[in-house]
């Protein structure tokens, strides 16, 4: 591929190899200067839900804002809650139930990194409770949830920001500029590069420690025995708490990939996958896979684990490709030319924590608003369907069901373990 760009290229450096430590990556935001005497009056009391992994992460971005006063956290495990709770210092309080800390009316916004399958009930009491919600990708656990989801935040009002924190870097705002605008000439066809999932043997089933709630950390899902490779960083690899890579970092790069098509707001019509499982021990996520979408503007997506890391956009007169740190174009010369007025520009986040929270202020919309995000979680979602029943699907993204076929449409929602329901 052709030469990596240079500019902003100890940031974005900075950032990869921090993903590659296993650090999580966010975008910073802006250099406050003389925010950092905001009026106690005039800040925004968040409150955290889900204060492990990413939630650890949120919490370091926060703390360093100036605008922004952390009163209380919510974690289900007393090790994470009560560390986090001793870091923010002050007043925060500590809750091992989130809907306590939502009861509490000084609390403006609140930050939500539980597991997946947790997002769609807290979301949903968040709005309802007046809550402004920045919640962690991916979206939701399922196409039903998210759609629900969208309702809560729109029908209360409620400012919402997906952590799809890619939006808010400049690279990848370039390269979705670059193809919008037509430099690279009519698109042909966009790949999406993400690593495959593992997997592990069975442990035996053990009692939980009793720092954790595992009948709370469960919630809707099905009840099961406590195992330690069931949850904390490990829910991921099973479809009753997320989606195995394809909703991990498929989330992050689908969504880019959408937004250089001009389909975020929409969805494919037609979804063809196939993908190999785990034939044992616990996890039972796609190890490899590969999907393609068509839409019916006429584009096409790929989405594997056999391609390059990233997303890579090709069209009939060249190619942008774009990941964490790097962006390479062909013609190369494309990076270092300024876009003109009548290029596309697209929407220019001063950082996604920022955003969100100037969106607080003003009441206007995210740059990963809540249907942006229901959209790009959904083509995760679709593939995954997809793989899982080896068959070709066509899908009606205004409708939100598969066309003639009852058997997929029964896999765009799952049950609640009682006594929670949407």
């Amino acid at each position: 591929m052709a030469d990596k760009v240079t500019r902003r290229e100890f940031m974005g450096k900075a950032a990869a190899g921090l993903a590659g430590l296993g650090i999580p990556y966010l975008v910073p935001g802006r250099a406050l200067g003389a925010e950092d005497k905001v009026a106690a009056n005039e800040r925004i009391t968040i409150g955290q839900i889900g204060v492990g992994g990413m939630g650890n992460a949120h919490t370091g971005a926060l703390l360093g804002n100036p605008r922004v006063e952390i009163a209380a956290v919510a974690d289900v495990y007393e090790p994470h809650r009560l560390s986090t709770q001793k870091r923010i210092g002050g007043n925060c309080a500590a809750y091992s139930d989130f809907r306590k800390l939502l009861e509490r009316k000084d609390i403006d916004a609140v930050v939500i990194a539980t597991p997946d399958h947790w997002h769609a009930l807290a979301t949903i009491y968040a709005c309802e409770a007046g809550k402004d919600v920045y919640c962690e990708k991916p979206f939701s656990l399922t196409i039903e949830d998210g759609r629900a989801m969208v309702r809560a935040v729109q029908r209360n009002g409620r400012i919402f920001q997906v952590g799809s924190q890619q939006r808010s870097d400049d690279n990848f705002r370039l390269a979705c500029e670059l193809v919008r605008s037509g430099k690279i000439g009519k698109l042909k066809m966009t790949r999406v590069g993400i690593g495959g999932g593992p997997s592990c043997d069975y442990e035996p089933n053990v009692d939980p420690p009793p720092t954790l709630d595992w009948d709370m950390w469960l919630g809707p899902a099905p009840w099961v025995p406590y195992t330690p490779k069931r949850c904390i960083y490990n829910f991921r690899w099973f479809y009753d708490y997320s989606g195995g890579m394809m909703t991990d970092w498929g989330h992050h790069h689908n969504d880019i990939a959408q937004w250089g098509m001009g389909t975020e707001l929409t969805g494919p019509v037609y979804i063809e996958g196939k993908a190999t499982f785990p034939t044992s021990g616990l996890y039972d996520t796609a190890t490899n896979f590969d999907v393609t979408y068509r839409y019916a503007d006429g584009n096409v997506l790929n989405t594997s684990n056999r391609n390059r890391h990233g997303i890579t956009f090709t069209g009939t007169d060249g190619w942008v490709y774009v990941d964490r740190g790097i962006i390479e174009a062909d013609p190369p010369e494309l990076l270092t030319e300024e876009l003109g007025p009548a290029d596309v520009h697209l929407y220019r986040s001063p950082g996604h924590h920022d955003n969100w929270l100037d969106c607080i202020k003003t009441r206007k919309k995210t740059i990963c608003h809540e249907e942006i995000g229901f959209r790009s979680v959904s083509v995760c979602h679709l593939g995954n369907i997809a793989m899982r029943l080896g068959r070709p699907l066509h899908w009606d993204p205004v409708n939100e069901r598969f066309i003639g076929d009852e058997e997929a449409n029964r896999w765009l929602s799952r049950p609640y373990r009682a006594p929670w329901h949407l």
